[in-house]
């Protein structure tokens, strides 16, 4: 009986280790097959940073207006990095910049350079020289604006306040208040209003593991485009210049507004 059942185990041991051994070559090859593409955009960002690949010599940064960077929070207490980004971007000819983390290390981080900007220290701890003004510093001609997850439900409290005390003291039809009809551009107006409109931000570089926008404010993202961009530590001086670039020769349909009721034949 138990050389029977030695003999019976022996098929089994061998499938088995047949299916083994088949389930680690189709791993390994899938893990090839995912790895191809990443080496190949780091080798891609190597040849960009070297200067060898010449449609990436020259940004033609007339579409972006506004750049927005979202870091996550952890990531975002890299203030070296946060600089050496900076410093890429200025010296790329991008003008106008809002850094954002829900947590709002950031802002705390660049809060001595703004006050320090009066003294003329700001440069000092940014590697920025220029003048900072409020929440907002220029390195040379770029100019940085900074915004936190709280920046973003204050905004829309007040802004709701404003339009319901607009409301309720506005004009009366009858015994009662008229209805109250609150539109996209009645609530776009509230948040300039309450100074938290700002510019729309025409590309959103994203950094960290979450390929989202980790709460930067929703009423400014309508066109954007956004990009993940992967961990802030393994950042590529390539990789910015191969997300401006890619983002320079998109072409965006912002859409026409038509009537229905005038192209149904009546």
């Amino acid at each position: 009986m138990n050389q029977a059942s030695r003999h019976m185990s022996r098929p089994s041991i061998i499938l088995k280790l047949i299916l083994g051994l088949l389930w680690g070559i189709i791993h390994l090859a899938i893990s090839l097959f995912n790895l191809w593409p990443f080496l190949i955009y780091n080798l891609e960002c190597c040849l960009i940073s070297s200067g060898l690949l010449r449609k990436y010599r020259y940004l033609h940064l007339d579409r972006l207006k506004y750049l927005a960077i979202v870091v996550d929070s952890k990531e975002a207490k890299n203030t070296v990095k946060i600089r050496q980004l900076l410093c890429w971007l200025s010296a790329m000819g991008v003008k106008y910049i809002c850094l954002y983390d829900i947590e709002g290390v950031l802002k705390k981080s660049l809060e001595p350079a703004m006050k320090g900007s009066r003294d003329g220290k700001a440069g000092e701890y940014l590697d920025i020289g220029a003048s900072i003004n409020y929440s907002h510093s220029s390195h040379k001609d770029m100019v940085i604006e900074c915004l936190s997850g709280s920046d973003g439900k204050e905004g829309i409290a007040k802004a709701a306040n404003l339009l319901c005390s607009t409301y309720l003291n506005g004009d009366t039809h009858g015994n009662g208040k008229r209805e109250p009809t609150f539109t996209e551009a009645d609530m776009a107006s509230a948040l300039k209003a309450v100074g938290c409109g700002g510019p729309e931000p025409d590309l959103l570089l994203m950094y960290g593991p979450a390929r989202c926008h980790l709460g930067f404010p929703a009423w400014r993202l309508r066109y954007t485009e956004i990009m993940h961009m992967g961990p802030l530590n393994s950042m590529k001086y390539g990789a910015i210049v191969k997300a401006l670039y890619n983002f320079s020769k998109k072409y965006q349909n912002y859409g026409k507004f038509v009537n229905i009721r005038d192209h149904i034949p009546l």
